[in-house]
């Protein structure tokens, strides 16, 4: 049986307030730091070029991954719609992609801003991880007022070697982690929508995920929506739906 414990006032003022405390300031320091490295003769404003086949990709992973929602016959003519070899959104001829991806390669400006921008992510968060792991490494530092399951024992209690502690107990090495991945939402109070850490966001949105290379993301989900199998989940529902009336009721 799990145990409950009862957490030190001291855990809270020592560890869990400074630690929040100071992933916030790291984050607001990073975005001016960020602000400073940017490159001066870079556009804020994006390419259209590079907008239009970021958005493209998007509406094509779109239509793969709800591809059993619509019939096979308008899946079939979206999927001719962006993979057409002769004028399909999707299509790149090979010299083009040639041409890109030598020019990617040849920038010394795009390699010397994704230097930079990973630089400013990674050695704040790399001292910051182990200012965490050196002074707060074994601390439970507070309790999710709610259940949860096992399977959340190894996100939570990270550097805590005891299976008989609740699930909801929170470990210092965890609290740094979950601040770390859900503190997006308090920056754009703080630093407004656009700020810098959603820089790979926009690059996920600009080039589809391919490090700002829109015609690798494009021939690379060109070959997934070739090769996904359409399967209508219509004629299936009426049978997922007893399915899920019988186990309601069984309840």
């Amino acid at each position: 049986m799990a145990e409950e414990l009862v957490l030190d006032t001291a855990i809270r003022d020592w560890v869990l307030v400074p630690l929040s405390v100071v992933m916030v300031l790291i984050g607001v320091l990073r975005y001016f730091v960020a602000k400073l490295m940017r490159s001066p003769s870079a556009s804020p404003s994006p390419d259209p070029k590079l907008v239009k086949e970021g958005q493209v990709v998007i509406r094509a992973r779109n239509l793969r991954m709800n591809a059993q929602y619509i019939p096979a016959k308008a899946f079939k003519s979206r999927k001719v719609y962006y993979t057409n070899e002769e004028n399909g959104l999707l299509h790149v001829p090979k010299e083009e992609a040639q041409k890109a991806q030598a020019a990617m390669f040849s920038d010394p400006n795009m390699a010397m801003d994704m230097m930079k921008k990973n630089l400013s992510m990674i050695v704040p968060q790399t001292l910051t991880f182990a200012w965490v792991n050196f002074f707060f490494s074994g601390f439970v530092a507070a309790k999710i007022p709610f259940p949860l399951t096992p399977r959340f024992r190894g996100m939570l209690q990270n550097g805590i070697d005891l299976s008989t502690v609740d699930v909801s107990y929170v470990s210092s090495r965890s609290w740094y982690f979950l601040n770390l991945f859900g503190l997006r939402g308090l920056f754009s109070l703080i630093l407004g929508e656009e700020n810098a850490t959603d820089d790979a966001q926009k690059m996920m949105q600009m080039g589809g995920g391919f490090g700002g290379n829109p015609t690798m993301s494009l021939a690379a989900e060109k070959d997934s929506l070739d090769i996904i199998q359409h399967d209508w989940a219509l004629p299936k529902m009426e049978h997922h739906a007893e399915e899920v009336l019988r186990k309601l009721l069984k309840k």
